[in-house]
């Protein structure tokens, strides 16, 4: 146990920031396994800038590496443009 005062707070706030990022991850995982299930092009172009957006937000916050963000956005892209209309 830590006898710290700055300590003890640094344990509680890395154990929020924690949660808070799995419930982040979480959710733009969800976005995207909808969106990899979408068969419409129109509907997949509709949601892929709110996804894109959600996964640039992860990155910038080091959620995701950038690489992995910029690798996911990458597959998405290329996945809602080849599905037909």
């Amino acid at each position: 146990m830590a006898n710290h005062k700055s300590s003890i707070k640094r344990i509680r706030s890395n154990e929020a920031k924690r949660v808070r990022n799995r419930y982040q991850a979480k959710t733009v995982r969800s976005l995207i396994k909808d969106l990899k299930g979408t068969e419409k092009k129109d509907d997949a172009l509709k949601d892929l800038p709110k996804v894109l957006a959600a996964i640039d937000k992860l990155a910038k916050k080091n959620v995701y590496h950038k690489n992995k963000a910029a690798n996911l956005k990458s597959k998405l892209m290329k996945k809602a443009n080849s599905l037909s209309k």
